[in-house]
């Protein structure tokens, strides 16, 4: 009787057998139900089958696996998959990509192996990179050169190449952008006591990277320009030096 059918295919017998063969669905029952048997597959994909071959995303690394796809976890194609992966998404340093590689249980040989041929190929370039920040991060931020080879040297630029890139940025650059910063920030400090206001635009620069002779200079300036143009008493500001930036200033 087709009520008797029904009952059947909802019956925890059919339920067993289609866990047990998924391929049954497809066929027999699932054809003459085919309106009512999604319900019994899951479509969560929390089976055994939805983290195969054929859900590449299941077993990726950005979900804890060892390696992307199928390849062999520690392997020339592992270490290759990460690196481009990580490439993809922005400029990376060799040290940087080392220490992915590391954290992955990429073994050091093979790690080595593929940052020599990305190196080679141009898709590494610690040299290019170095220049790339030091344009954005003084033109951006406003930061010195110390500062600026301070953020390279974290990131594994070697020293030969951190010196060349900071060394595009000249005395004259510099002084140039800590000026823009001071008289950018002088403002918003106005109607506060003189010492105040020198310790808050020092700290400003020397935190930015400035030297302390560069930062007195600059402060000092600013703030006996700003006396010019107000008709109020001129203060004497020599007490503004570099001997006078301690740690204060910071």
């Amino acid at each position: 009787m087709p009520s008797s059918d029904e009952h059947a295919g909802e019956g925890p017998a059919v339920a067993g057998s289609a866990e047990a063969d998924p391929g049954a669905e497809s066929g027999g029952q699932g054809q003459r139900h085919g309106s009512r048997r999604p319900r019994a597959r899951n479509p969560g994909g929390a089976g055994p089958s939805a983290a195969g071959p054929s859900a590449p995303g299941s077993g990726g690394e950005s979900t804890g696996g060892t390696g992307p796809g199928n390849e062999d976890p520690g392997s020339e194609e592992a270490a290759r998959a990460i690196c481009l992966r990580l490439l993809t998404a922005g400029p990376r340093t060799r040290a940087q990509l080392a220490t992915a590689l590391r954290k992955r249980r990429i073994p050091d040989e093979v790690a080595e192996s593929v940052l020599s041929r990305f190196a080679e190929v141009g898709l590494i370039d610690d040299a290019a990179f170095a220049r790339a920040w030091v344009e954005s991060r003084h033109h951006g931020r406003g930061l010195a050169r110390r500062a600026l080879s301070a953020e390279l040297r974290q990131r594994g630029i070697p020293d030969g190449e951190v010196r060349s890139a900071v060394g595009l940025l000249g005395p004259q650059e510099e002084l140039a952008t800590a000026r823009r910063l001071v008289a950018k920030r002088a403002p918003a400090s106005r109607g506060k006591p003189m010492p105040a206001r020198a310790r808050q635009l020092m700290g400003m620069l020397a935190r930015k990277g400035y030297p302390a002779g560069l930062a007195a200079q600059v402060v000092r300036e600013a703030l006996e320009r700003e006396q010019d143009s107000d008709a109020g008493l001129r203060a004497d500001l020599a007490w503004i030096s570099e001997d006078g930036a301690s740690d204060d200033w910071l």
